[in-house]
């Protein structure tokens, strides 16, 4: 029986990645600079850090490392604040769930000020008991603390309690923890999509009709039930 949820926001409630795989370009674009094609292939597997050492390099920017950093994350920040969308089908799945009296959290390793920005904008935050981050827990996703420290706020067991993640790292760290979990894709993970598959309980290509993801949960206990039977 579902008592709780956690929610991831990257890749799961927002659909942030336009602005993760494009913003070399926006950056560069508000300087008049044309980017080079497929810049932000290049820059997405770096850090922030390196990214702007990157393009102080190959643009010529007379500018520190530490204000293109700066410059990078006021795009992100401008992004949440003003344009990224929910991920279509969220909405109804957070009614559903509200409609059902099943408290619900967030965990994510993002930034707190910029998630609680894109969500409130969306009017989708007051669905939410909780946001818990990665940084203010003090460990990532390699490890289920932002996971437990959830459950305290939903008071439900892991068994309980259905996580929503898009990456294979943080579902594999929630089904060890003893979490129902739930795959969402995003494209950013297509290179894991297999092991996404084999270890999530249920996978969502995407927000399709609630009614079909609440049949298959009762599928997956009734499957659990027969088990421990």
């Amino acid at each position: 029986m579902i008592k709780g949820v956690i929610f991831d926001v990257d890749g799961v409630l927002l659909n942030s990645m336009p602005v993760w795989e494009n913003l070399g370009e926006l950056y560069l674009d508000h300087l008049g600079i044309e980017a080079e094609k497929n810049l932000g292939e290049t820059l997405f597997e770096m850090s922030l850090e390196e990214a702007a050492d990157y393009l102080i390099s190959h643009y010529n920017l007379e500018k520190t490392v530490e204000e293109v950093v700066q410059g990078l994350n006021k795009e992100v920040e401008d992004y949440y604040a003003k344009r990224v969308p929910l991920k279509e089908g969220v909405r109804q799945y957070l009614e559903e769930f509200r409609e059902r009296k099943i408290p619900m959290v967030i965990a994510t390793t993002g930034d707190r000020k910029n998630a609680e920005a894109a969500l409130s904008r969306l009017k989708v935050l007051p669905y939410f008991q909780g946001v818990f981050t990665a940084s203010e827990i003090g460990s990532g996703k390699d490890q289920p603390d932002i996971y437990f420290a959830a459950l305290l706020q939903l008071d439900t067991e892991p068994e309980q309690t259905w996580v929503f993640e898009d990456t294979y790292q943080a579902l594999r760290t929630a089904k060890h923890a003893g979490f129902k979990t739930v795959a969402v894709y995003d494209k950013a993970n297509d290179k894991n999509l297999a092991q996404i598959w084999n270890t999530a309980d249920i996978y969502l290509p995407e927000f399709d009709d609630f009614n079909v993801f609440w049949n298959r949960v009762s599928e997956e206990e009734k499957e659990q039930l027969l088990i421990v039977e």
